[in-house]
């Protein structure tokens, strides 16, 4: 959790919070710029924020008020909670800065984390409130949820050979298949009784389509400029 993030729930000055922070590692006779990190501030000024971990920020709340303490605690449930549900947080496609920022392969594994940890809880039901009971999502869900157009997410699935036509139908090819991004139902159409194969994401799936269609995105966006 940063130190924004701790300012924020307590309602404290950030500033406070980080002297607050540079105290008690020095007290633990810890090197603070190991946890220190850069951000942009409001007028884009490279400003340094502390990251702490599960056991740090509970020794920083021991000084704090048990209200404050109990802010915080709920918002690690809350981050705890959605990293065992395995969910990542979808950017929002809309801004292509905020999924440059999202999936950016450059920052590190563990800032990227609290980034999609953060901003996950809100994208965790929203998918959930497209899956099915089976916890898969047909081709127009997944358009839903990914705020994209049909054609333009069909186009994207075929030229990066994630999916081909079958017949009128879009397949998953065997790889994706068999790394569990995708089910195929088989039923049969009751208008004409024509034998279908419907191609169905699993969330897993649909996380992984989602970075791989931000940096699809992005790649195009930079060749366009």
């Amino acid at each position: 959790m940063t130190s924004r993030e701790i300012a924020d729930l307590t309602g404290k000055e950030h500033f406070h919070v980080k002297r607050d922070i540079e105290k008690m590692l020095r007290e633990l006779g810890e090197d603070a710029s190991k946890f220190g990190c850069i951000y942009l501030d409001g007028s884009n000024r490279e400003q340094t924020e502390y990251a702490l971990d599960r056991e740090l920020t509970d020794v920083l709340l021991t000084g704090y008020s048990a209200i404050l303490r109990r802010k915080v605690i709920a918002r690690w449930r809350e981050l705890e909670a959605v990293s065992a549900a395995g969910q990542i947080a979808l950017p929002d496609f809309t801004n292509p800065a905020a999924a440059a920022r999202a999936w950016a392969d450059e920052v590190e594994a563990k800032q990227a984390l609290q980034v999609e940890l953060a901003a996950a809880a809100p994208a965790v039901e929203f998918v959930e409130r497209y899956v099915d009971a089976s916890g898969l999502l047909g081709f127009r869900q997944a358009c839903k949820v990914l705020k994209v157009k049909e054609n333009v997410f069909r186009e994207f699935l075929l030229t990066k050979e994630i999916a081909y036509r079958l017949g009128r139908e879009l397949a998953p090819r065997a790889e994706h298949l068999n790394a569990g991004r995708f089910e195929v139902k088989a039923g049969v159409s009751a208008k004409n009784e024509h034998a279908f194969n419907s191609m169905r994401f699993t969330t897993k799936g649909l996380h992984w389509v989602a970075g791989e269609f931000a940096k699809h995105q992005l790649a195009s966006q930079a060749h366009h400029h």
